[in-house]
């Protein structure tokens, strides 16, 4: 096993980076992976039980849903019990409602077992951050949320082709697949995660505290700080753009403006996951070399010219040159607003302020799809797609305003 993780370390995304970030990469991917497996099979699942679309639509939401409202919960005990806990108890929920949503024998428990889910899901992801934050020094954040990222965004992709061969099998069977590969994240996060983060230097000062000693900062001074402020306005802009707009008006659009197959909205989706994954590495060293502010501004600028060349896309060339932009702005969403919040937290824990900052993102990924259906209906697509320039051109706005972290403190 430590041959293996030698291995991984020497990857470019993770090289020169702390143990503790490769394992939390190693995590994500095992997630995500059993996620991207489990994800196409819901939907049809839940018809099975002869509901509405409405019903199978809510199966998918509840998830995020929960998430949502279980984040400041999440946040308050990796406070208190410490991340690596708090993470591995997440894993489990995750694991035991995937098996029983894969045993349900009615559509409310298939309901009720989803919801459960997305509360572990919240303890899970707000722990993981918050982990990962604390346990890298200013000059390394950028680097650290890239490769977090990364081992998601390779999961993800690796999940659904795997998912079609496990579908084939039984439409039960991604659910049992997801809880094994949840289970192995859990004994992955237990056996080879640090017990309590290394101590760090404080900074200008050359002895060394325990961070666990230092108490937690508090959500209300950190909203009082710009450079917060537009860190959650750029997550809120990932989960409004990346996980609600883009993930529900795409695979439409296609087929109804561009009028082509459906396959083609997979082809864009494989084109945005290859400029995230080639952006990753130069966005974690802007954001860790250049500064937080720069990544933030090169991810909105990104972003917005991305949703402005799908809002004016006639033929399937536009589409997936924005569909490639919006992937790279992603790399830097992913990497430099997370940094932020590290420089926030410094060696405090900051599970609250994790929290706060992942909840943006649950709240964009349910109001995006919402808000964009609703306009394209009435609208058009078009400005179903200008609903992200506007707000990524607003983020743009926050990020020029925004105190540099990294070189001169919140």
């Amino acid at each position: 096993m430590h041959r293996v993780t030698g291995l991984i370390r020497r990857s470019p995304w993770l090289v020169g980076l702390p143990r503790d970030v490769v394992v939390l990469a190693a995590i994500a991917f095992c997630v995500a992976l059993g996620f991207g497996i489990v994800l196409p099979a819901i939907p049809i699942f839940a018809s099975d039980f002869g509901v509405t679309t409405l019903a199978v639509g809510a199966v998918v939401s509840v998830f995020a849903l929960m998430r949502f409202v279980a984040s400041p919960v999440a946040g308050v005990l990796a406070n208190k019990l410490g991340e690596r806990l708090v993470l591995a108890a997440g894993l489990v929920i995750v694991a035991v409602s995937s098996l029983l949503a894969g045993l349900a024998d009615s559509y409310s428990q298939l309901l009720v077992m989803r919801g459960f889910g997305g509360i572990g899901s919240s303890m899970f992801t707000v722990s993981a951050m918050a982990l990962l934050l604390r346990t890298t020094d200013r000059n390394q954040r950028g680097r650290a949320a890239s490769a977090f990222q990364a081992g998601f965004l390779f999961g993800g992709v690796a999940g659904p082709a795997v998912g079609g061969l496990v579908v084939a099998v039984s439409i039960r069977a991604p659910f049992f697949v997801y809880a094994a590969t949840l289970g192995l994240a859990a004994v992955v996060a237990l056996t080879m995660l640090h017990p309590r983060p290394r101590a760090e230097l404080v900074e200008q000062a050359d002895q060394v505290v325990d961070p666990d000693s230092e108490p937690p900062i508090r959500v209300g001074a950190a909203l009082r700080m710009r450079s917060y402020q537009a860190a959650l306005l750029a997550n809120l802009n990932n989960g409004l753009i990346t996980f609600g707009i883009r993930a529900a008006l795409i695979p439409v659009f296609v087929v109804e403006v561009l009028r082509q197959g459906a396959v083609w909205a997979g082809f864009g989706f494989l084109v945005a996951a290859i400029a995230q994954a080639v952006v990753l590495i130069p966005a974690g060293r802007i954001t860790d070399h250049r500064g937080r502010r720069p990544g933030i501004l090169a991810g909105a600028a990104a972003t917005m010219t991305g949703m402005l060349l799908l809002a004016l896309s006639t033929n399937l060339i536009w589409y997936l040159l924005g569909m490639a932009v919006l992937g790279a702005g992603a790399a830097f969403l992913g990497s430099a607003p997370a940094a932020v919040v590290g420089d926030i937290m410094g060696r405090h824990r900051g599970g609250a302020v994790v929290a706060g900052f992942q909840m943006v993102s649950d709240l964009g990924a349910v109001v995006g799809p919402l808000a964009a259906g609703w306009v394209a209906d009435r609208f058009g697509y078009s400005q179903a797609f200008s609903i992200g320039v506007v707000s990524a051109a607003f983020l743009l706005l926050v990020a020029f305003r925004m105190r540099e972290t990294r070189v001169s403190g919140p």
